[in-house]
């Protein structure tokens, strides 16, 4: 049997918290929201995006149909929340991350937005604090190795902004993603406990 390693911690200055953490299953985060990284249609699919409907159950389905009802498809950078079904979260942030395609068709931009807008979602709804996955570095192909920097720098800036959201938790799939995480801090002098 396998352990999953110690959480990273990084406390910032205002005692606000940036967690990386894996291997381990977003589903199972007990955190205000989960970021899910969706498809523009909302309706479900592979990796992270079909592991959280298939947990929540057809309650995040059915609130996304009709958010795509009601506003269309969600475009790239953009997140939504729902409900989060049985999910031990109490939201489901959605967001659209960039496919891969080079780097230079906007994707570090877009990816960035990501983050910035699930925070500020979440601290719209006031809460307190919510999970990402490593967005786009599935099977949009983002490399985890650019991906991990924007991700981290991108969550300072939107905590930095935030009124509510004390904690941010990068819950990774596996130790290779992690571990860019991890150097990815360093790159940006971040202090891990």
């Amino acid at each position: 049997m396998t352990t999953t390693p110690n959480p990273l911690r990084i406390t910032l200055d205002d005692e606000r918290l940036l967690v990386i953490t894996g291997p381990a299953d977003i589903t199972r985060e007990r955190v205000d929201a989960i970021v899910n990284a969706a498809n523009s249609s909302l309706m479900g699919g592979g990796g992270v995006d079909g592991a959280i409907h298939a947990a929540g159950g057809p309650e995040i389905k059915e609130h996304c149909r009709r958010i795509v009802a009601q506003q269309g498809s969600l475009p790239q950078g953009r997140a939504v929340a729902t409900t989060a079904g049985r999910l031990p979260a109490r939201y489901v942030i959605h967001t659209v991350g960039p496919v891969w395609s080079g780097g230079h068709r906007g994707e570090p931009e877009t990816l960035a937005n990501c983050h910035r807008e699930s925070i500020r979602v979440a601290d719209e709804l006031q809460l307190a604090s919510l999970a990402f996955p490593a967005i786009s570095t599935g099977i949009f192909g983002y490399p985890v190795e650019l991906a991990s920097t924007v991700a981290l720098r991108s969550a300072l800036e939107g905590l930095n902004a935030a009124q509510h959201v004390r904690e941010v938790r990068f819950v990774l799939y596996d130790v290779g993603a992690r571990r860019h995480f991890e150097q990815a801090a360093h790159q940006l002098k971040l202090t891990i406990s």
